[in-house]
């Protein structure tokens, strides 16, 4: 008995001991939430003492780490009983999303439901991270009954903070910049962010437009715990302009035709939830405007594609905001207004959510039932051709199918058969070949929601007023052939193409076939190891092999000082990136050019230089600096545009200009020093907008202008001018591309699109065109008319976008531009387009 009660003793002073360990963020911090910014750090230590705290209803995991080094977490709230059942639930929830490895039954009584709330993936929206430190409280605090009763049949997953080096970016600055009582006036300097600002990345990417492609490290390591989990509702938390109420759902038109009236009736319910509060409260909010759900890679509907309700949060806010700022109405908004404003939607959120948990389970599970008995949309099956030039294109697609657990197979070598599909590439219904190692991927699987929105040829568009691009069908994007069936094709039963094993001898010397960026990637590491390389630009046969334009040669002439080495050297190289390399024994061609011809040249290395800073578009360098850093594995050497005056341009032979506003080109003695530069051998890449401010001098190719002749005819009845006040939101749709795929047309011959066909599929955002360089310029890619394959454009634009070029290189004395108008990294899921990059830095002007 004296036992017992020392062991009840004993039990009670632990418990009272972590009970007094608990705090609430006010007295963990030192401070009121919404008085100051909380670096992440501290957001990190705060998660870290609830959960020590609280072990039996807090389980915290950290999932990754960012590019600058700081933890990525998740904490898991819940009751007592749902905890210590943490996996066991977890594992249900894949038996109900048919995602698990065992086939057991699902239980669907009496199941938790899964909430998963995401902070701050903008890092200069700062207040979600602050209500994320409340809404943890609010769930884990002994006084508040009312959070205990949702636990119960709730499990919560916060990630207080998704995009850590933005957060603190930002943060620091504004520290650093305010005073002991924070300015509200919008002229002070607190609210004036300097460049790249923190809403985005260490590489300067927008988080929230990279669920999908899982291109930044960030997004890989959350999509892998988030597809562990599978939750039911995801909200992905925002801000806005600090002039504009709050939003919440239901969100605005249009709506992906796939969405399910579950998921578009739980967006109401939450909704009227939420206005409940915010009524009680005074508060403004609208709904069902500006944030749709459309575009497959954001917080709301990549989560609505993979069977949950995803839904967008807007507090008025952002950068400018800081933590104090006067509205254009006169009040003054804070920091803690508009962390309270998510606090209030993040606990609705739970509240809802556990109210409806049987529904939900219930909804969660037919949606995925419904996926595997029936497929998504019109097509039971996607085949993807395969092709020795489009394997590295092939292995990047297969990666990013595995990175979201679709499903797929690869045909065998006896399953070539005759059939009949849609074929992208013409638009056509045509007869095909399947043919050893096509990619065959079924419509009935888990996840046949995304697979039909990433692989559907042309997106139905209820509402042309969307908030993104309209076009990303994977086929375009990779460049593979591809075909959509309505049959489910069952000739699966193959084998990934074996990787290469190159163990190359001593030999005259080796080739590598130019065929995409691994091929670029084993070039870059030959040239910084001082290996020489040459090119051919024309096609050759050697050693009854045949080799296309712009295949690499190594040969022991100029590489003398690597000796016997030099064949271990090119096989290390080209294992590393999976790229064949090929024995040759003489440099005397069978058919082409022999390897001393005027025609095969040797690699100049490039030295590469990005303008960057301020006046320079944040995401487009970031996207040239993380393929050139993260992917490419070759050296670039960012510089300030401001500073351009003081650059050595003698220090580089390539130099990159993105869409930016460059003040340096309003000067004539600095467009002197670049034209120099340029005639002296230097060789200008220009991507976007870039091309279009070269377009203003009268060395430079030219812009394009809409030919109107036939709208000029007098007209005295003409009541075009005549508008309403009520349409003139739409009105401007006329003058809109919203991402759109065209297809263009190639002069393959040329450097700049080596490895390339005679045609690629662009995803034009803009209606810059350029007319046709005359005089010695290369019209390297070409739109020619009717060359849209998918996607809105407006009306008035549909002239314009025709019989102009793209892509162009322009010689200039010793040295070239070369002109990229479209984005050919988009959000570096652009697969098919990044070559062009390539070429223009490694392969023009050699």
């Amino acid at each position: 008995m004296r036992k017992l009660f020392t062991l009840l003793l004993m039990t009670v002073a632990s418990v009272t001991l972590l009970s007094g360990q608990l705090k609430s963020p006010d007295e963990f911090l030192g401070y009121k939430i919404g008085s100051r910014y909380t670096p992440h750090f501290n957001i990190v230590n705060y998660f870290q003492q609830v959960a020590a705290a609280m072990p039996n209803n807090v389980k915290l995991q950290q999932y990754g780490r960012t590019n600058e080094g700081r933890p990525l977490i998740v904490a898991f709230v819940s009751s007592t009983e749902n905890i210590s059942n943490l996996e066991d639930i977890r594992m249900n929830n894949m038996r109900l999303a048919n995602l698990a490895k065992d086939k057991r039954a699902p239980a669907e009584d009496n199941v938790p439901a899964l909430v998963w709330l995401s902070y701050n993936v903008h890092g200069n929206e700062t207040s979600s991270s602050e209500a994320a430190l409340m809404t943890l409280w609010a769930l884990v605090d002994p006084a508040n009954t009312k959070t205990k009763e949702w636990l119960k049949n709730t499990v919560v997953i916060i990630d207080p903070c998704m995009n850590p080096d933005g957060r603190d970016r930002y943060v620091n600055w504004f520290n650093t910049m305010v005073g002991k009582t924070p300015n509200p006036d919008i002229t002070a300097r607190e609210h004036n962010e300097p460049w790249p600002g923190g809403r985005s990345n260490h590489y300067n990417y927008d988080l929230n437009r990279d669920w999908a492609w899982q291109t930044q490290v960030e997004s890989a390591q959350r999509a892998k715990i988030y597809q562990q989990w599978m939750p039911y509702v995801h909200v992905d938390f925002h801000e806005q302009s600090y002039n504009h109420p709050y939003y919440f759902p239901p969100a605005a038109q249009p709506y992906h035709e796939i969405i399910t009236s579950w998921q578009r009736d739980f967006q109401t319910m939450i909704g009227k939830n939420h206005a409940k509060y915010f009524d009680a409260n005074g508060w403004l909010y609208f709904t069902k405007e500006i944030f749709d759900l459309l575009y497959p890679s954001y917080g709301d509907t990549y989560p609505i594609y993979n069977g949950a309700i995803g839904m967008t949060y807007e507090q008025a806010g952002g950068g400018a905001a800081g933590s104090a700022v006067i509205t254009k109405e006169g009040d003054t908004l804070t920091l803690l207004d508009r962390a309270t404003h998510h606090f209030t939607t993040s606990l609705s959120t739970i509240e809802t959510s556990s109210i409806n948990a049987g529904r939900l389970v219930k909804e969660f599970r037919k949606f995925f039932n419904d996926a595997v008995a029936n497929g998504s949309g019109e097509y039971k099956s996607y085949l993807v051709k395969y092709s020795d030039a489009g394997k590295q294109r092939m292995n990047a697609l297969m990666d990013l199918l595995d990175k979201n657990g679709i499903q797929y197979e690869l045909a065998a070598a006896s399953s070539r058969s005759l059939t009949n599909g849609y074929r992208y590439f013409t638009g056509k219904d045509e007869p095909f070949t399947i043919d050893q190692y096509d990619l065959i991927v079924q419509s009935q699987q888990p996840r046949s929601t995304l697979l039909k929105v990433l692989f559907e040829p042309k997106t139905k568009l209820v509402d042309s007023a969307t908030y993104d691009i309209t076009a990303w069908a994977l086929p375009y994007v990779y460049g593979l052939e591809s075909y959509a069936l309505k049959n489910k094709l069952q000739l699966g039963g193959g084998k990934r193409a074996e990787s290469a094993n190159n163990n190359l001898s001593s030999a005259y010397g080796y080739v590598i076939k130019w065929e995409g960026i691994q091929s670029a990637k084993a070039l870059g590491q030959l040239l910084q190891k001082g290996i020489r390389v040459r090119i051919s630009e024309s096609p050759f046969s050697v050693d009854g092999q045949d080799f296309g334009r712009g295949s690499l040669i190594v040969i022991k002439n100029g590489n003398e000082k690597f000796g016997n080495t030099l064949a271990s050297l090119v096989s290390q190289a080209c294992n590393e990136y999976n790229v064949v390399a090929k024995n040759i024994s003489t440099g005397f061609v069978d058919k082409g050019f022999d390897f001393g011809s005027q025609r095969v040249h040797a690699i100049a290395t490039p030295k590469v230089a990005l303008l960057t800073g301020t006046g320079v578009n944040a995401n487009a360098a970031g996207e040239i600096w993380h393929f050139m850093d993260q992917e490419l594995n070759y050296p670039a050497t960012l510089v300030n545009a401001t500073s351009f005056n003081n650059i050595n341009l003698s220090d580089f032979n390539v130099l990159i200009m993105t869409s930016g506003n460059y003040s340096f080109l309003n000067d004539k003695n600095s467009v002197d020093k670049l034209q120099s530069w340029i005639s002296n051998g230097g060789r200008l890449i220009t991507l976007e907008d870039a091309v279009k401010r070269m377009s203003k001098f009268d060395w430079s190719l030219k812009s394009k202008k809409e030919d109107d002749s036939a709208d000029k005819k007098s007209n005295k009845n003409d009541y075009s001018s005549l508008a309403k006040f009520e349409d003139q939101e739409r009105d401007h749709l006329r003058d809109l591309i919203a991402g759109s795929i065209f297809k263009v047309e190639l002069d393959n011959t040329n450097p700049l699109a080596f490895g390339y066909p005679d045609y690629y599929f662009t995803l034009k955002q803009d209606d810059n065109m350029y007319e046709f360089m005359k005089d010695g310029g290369w019209n390297v890619g070409v739109i020619k008319k009717s060359a849209q394959v998918a996607g809105f454009v407006g009306s008035n634009l549909k002239n314009k976008l025709q019989d102009g070029m793209i892509f162009g290189v322009q010689p200039m004395g010793q040295g070239q531009i070369v002109y990229l108008a479209d984005d050919v990294l988009f959000r570096s899921f652009w697969e098919n387009g990044k070559l062009f990059f390539c070429n223009a830095v490694f392969m023009v002007g050699q």
